[in-house]
């Protein structure tokens, strides 16, 4: 049986919104749980003060971390249903790289974070790397 016209340029095009999902939605968990983190603070110091229980409680109170725990759930689910319609041979090279580069860019601009000239250049060569992949 044969594809009808277009039906490869239609894969492509959700297998790309499936991915960029899975991209956007694990990075933006991982920055809300990098923000909630900061917020809460040094958890060995909360554990030296107030044992295992102050740090439980620490992080639950925090709005952040279930703010950023949705969006990796999310994150989570989407990655099930990318590795239901694609191989795995794209899905889990791909899902796994491209969330270091745009962490590199969330945690500079919205972070504030320092990120040096050796992460933007492992940023690069993760991104020719996926372009090599896909090709």
């Amino acid at each position: 049986m044969t594809m009808p016209a277009g039906a490869h340029r239609a894969g492509f095009w959700a297998a790309a919104i499936i991915i960029t999902a899975i991209v956007v939605s694990s990075s933006t968990g991982e920055v809300f749980m990098s923000a909630a983190m900061k917020s809460v603070g040094d958890l060995d110091k909360i554990r030296e003060r107030r044992g295992l229980a102050g740090v439980i409680r620490a992080v639950l109170s925090c709005p952040l971390f279930f703010v950023g725990l949705a969006f990796l759930a999310v994150a989570f689910f989407l990655l099930l249903l990318a590795l239901n319609r694609m191989p795995l041979s794209l899905v889990a090279p791909v899902s796994a790289s491209l969330p270091l580069v745009v962490n590199a860019f969330a945690a500079r601009f919205f972070l504030k974070e320092n990120v040096d000239h050796r992460r933007w250049a492992a940023a690069v060569l993760v991104c020719i790397g996926v372009y090599l992949m896909a090709h």
